[in-house]
Parts: C-alpha cells; structure tokens; sequence
C-alpha cells in the first residue's frame, strides 16, 4: 500500500548525491509550498545517500520560496562515523539553491532508555473531541492543512474564530488521513504542520515564513497519531521563536524542534 505523503514527497536518484522530484500543488501556503514539505524531500534524499534510517538532528535554512513544479536535490557527505554519518544537502529550483540543510542521520533506537526526564506530554481532549485544522473560515487559504488531519485544543483556537488569547500556544493531534504509520521521516514535517502559536495573541494572521528549522528525533514513533505542543514567548523585531515536543501514541518523546520566523508576512 502506497501513501500520499510517500507519493508526494518521493526522489528519484539520477547521479551520486544528485536526485530530483515534483512538488506538488496542495502542499502549499498561498502558493508556497510549506517548509516541512520541502524538509522531507531533503529527508528522504538524505536517507538514501547514507543508507542510515533516522535523522538524529537536522536543521533547514529557508532562502526563497518554492511553487510547484520540479526540484533538484543535492547531497553530499561530510563526515560518516560508527555512529552518524554527517550531511549536507540543498534544494535548487532553476539551478538556483533555495533550502540549504545540514543533518547527522544514524539509527535512532525503537525505545528510548530514559535517564532524566521532565518533560510531560501536552493534556488533549481526546482526538474526536478536538477541532479540525482545516475548519478555517476566518484566515488565507491553508492547501497544506488538508493534505493530513490535525486536531486543535479547543482552548487553543481563538484564531478559528477570529478572537485574540493571552497566550502563544498550540496544542493537538496529528495523523495522515490515510493510516500512515508515523516515523522518523516524517516528524521534521509534523514540526512544520500546525498553525503558528502566534495566531493566539495580538498579531497580525498571515504568512509567517519560516528563516530556520531544527529538528531533533528521539526515539522511533509507535502508532499512527502523535499528540504536539508549539510555544512562542519571544515576538521581537519581526521575529518570533516556536519550540514544539511530538509524543506518540506509547506516551514517548519522539521528537523536538526549534523554529525561527518572519512574524506577519501578507
């Protein structure tokens, strides 16, 4: 069985270090194709190139946007080590290099062994009990939030309704509404997925692209579902930070990501 996201976000090699793809209209933000989007076409090529299956920790520098159409992704090795092989790789439209990342992949373990742990999964309603992302009647189109089915915090969707809150939170649940298992590929995209936490305070709601994205995986997912949690505390000089936590279905921490953006972008 085939999935959409794996079809959509799918390269074909066609020299050492070298692949391309499509991306596709739909997975996009007014016309520009979300971030954790083009992550996993870097993911996947990255993947192959070092024949290792998780990415430990990758972080993406967004240079320009990217529409729809066809892609080149270039990969090329730093460092490969007992543990980690170290890589960079570049997404180029027209010849031009418009994402520029830099990961460690290796194999991350199927359960964590836990040594100090603080951190607690968010408390959500249950799945059906929270609200759909794509119920949004009241901002710019969001293509990208129908390709999967994410859930909201009811608490958390003032800017559904067009209302304010005091505080920069996002909270909910994700799955792709075909029973794609999750994995390691595809958390750097679920990092990029939600609404931006800044949507909930007194801001302006538009675009608010994305300048850098680290992801951090820390154990493989178990299920098809994973409960996140996006912050904001600093919205300074256009800017504004997002930390996000993904927990699968067992209650693991399986991912961490930290985000830097352009605040307000009509």
């Amino acid at each position: 069985m085939t999935f959409a996201f794996d079809d959509a976000t799918a390269v074909r090699k066609t020299a050492d270090g070298r692949y391309e793809a499509e991306v596709l209209p739909g997975w996009d933000i007014n016309g520009n194709a979300n971030g954790g989007y083009l992550f996993a076409f870097a993911s996947r090529a990255m993947r192959d190139h070092s024949g290792r299956r998780d990415p430990f920790s990758v972080t993406a520098h967004y240079l320009a946007p990217v529409k729809a159409g066809p892609i080149t992704v270039e990969v090329d090795t730093v460092k490969t080590g007992k543990l980690l092989t170290t890589m960079n790789a570049s997404i180029l439209v027209d010849g031009r290099t418009a994402v520029r990342f830099l990961g460690a992949w290796g194999e991350v373990p199927d359960v964590a062994d836990t040594d100090y742990v603080t951190a607690t999964p968010p408390e959500l309603p249950p799945f059906d009990a929270c609200t759909p992302r794509h119920h949004d009647g009241n901002s710019f189109p969001i293509e990208f939030a129908k390709r999967f089915d994410s859930r909201i915090h009811p608490d958390d969707t003032f800017f559904l309704r067009g209302e304010t809150g005091s505080v920069a939170v996002m909270r909910g649940w994700y799955e792709f509404g075909d029973g794609r298992p999750i994995d390691t590929l595809c958390l750097p995209t679920i990092a990029d997925s939600f609404a931006p936490p800044v949507f909930n305070v007194p801001v302006p709601k538009a675009w608010v692209p994305t300048i850098e994205l680290t992801v951090h995986v820390r154990a493989v997912p178990v299920g098809t579902r994973v409960a996140c949690v996006f912050r904001s505390r600093v919205i300074q000089g256009g800017l504004t930070e997002e930390d996000g936590e993904m927990w699968d279905e067992a209650g693991n921490l399986v991912a961490q990501s930290r985000q830097l953006a352009l605040l307000g972008r009509a």
